[in-house]
């Protein structure tokens, strides 16, 4: 068996609304929970680091707080190899931010224990259950993405604008794009100047002229537009545009 000590730091965390006076549920009381478990690991080189990593008052809901922000960068500069807490919650509560975390351990060879549910990925067993683990999280960030697509489909089915920068001319607001008086000028005569010439080379010099440097690309991009006609885009089919009711001003 090597020598080589195997340093470990514990993380401990209490929420705002968790009180001090319930049973292993101070950082202090998991603190030393954690501790007797490294000593326990002697025989496996097991070393506990100085280093105090404590976020009380924090949510695990997120990846927000200073002291797992300090381990998690002592992980990436070599200085910690496993991470020792006293439930799994403590470190997060979210299936997604677990992934990431577990992730960057990946990426420097660290591991992590929860000292009372026996879940160690420094072991088979353990590195079995973290990879079911984390077929859940591909799961619901693949079901998330899946409703993300479904809403903004099912928006644009409806005329409603999601997102994007406005065509020229246009400014968004309430998910609707209304005419901006100070560039609708400019577009105007676009379409006006084109009718009459009949050249996006012509008509990119002429606005050149008027002080407007706009390329023969995106003067096609303007004009073949069907934003300009109502219609809203979404894969390939076209919708009918909103129109606000409390708005006399026409929108698309």
């Amino acid at each position: 068996m090597s020598d080589k000590k195997i340093p470990c730091a514990i993380y401990t965390r209490k929420s705002t609304e968790e009180g001090l006076e319930q049973e292993f549920n101070s950082l202090q009381a998991q603190r030393e929970a954690c501790e007797a478990y490294i000593k326990s690991q002697k025989h496996e080189n097991w070393q506990l680091l100085p280093t105090e990593y404590d976020d009380g008052g924090y949510s695990g809901g997120n990846m927000e707080r200073p002291a797992l922000k300090r381990l998690l960068s002592d992980i990436k500069s070599g200085l910690v190899d496993i991470i020792v807490v006293y439930k799994i919650d403590r470190l997060t509560r979210c299936l997604m931010d677990f992934s990431k975390i577990v992730e960057i351990l990946d990426k420097n060879n660290a591991s992590f224990v929860s000292i009372t549910q026996h879940f160690n990925t420094t072991t088979s067993m353990g590195r079995l259950t973290l990879n079911m683990l984390l077929s859940f999280a591909q799961f619901e960030r693949e079901v998330t993405g899946e409703r993300i697509r479904d809403k903004i489909s099912a928006s644009k089915k409806k005329g409603m604008w999601m997102g994007g920068k406005p065509p020229l001319g246009y400014y968004r607001k309430d998910k609707k794009i209304y005419p901006d008086e100070e560039k609708l000028p400019l577009l105007l005569a676009i379409f006006e100047k084109y009718i009459e010439l009949k050249s996006t080379t012509l008509l990119k010099e002429w606005l050149q002229q008027q002080g407007h440097n706009i390329s023969v690309g995106n003067l096609n991009c303007i004009l073949r537009n069907k934003a300009y006609i109502g219609l809203v885009g979404h894969k390939g089919t076209w919708y009918q545009g909103r129109t606000p009711r409390h708005n006399s001003n026409r929108t698309i």
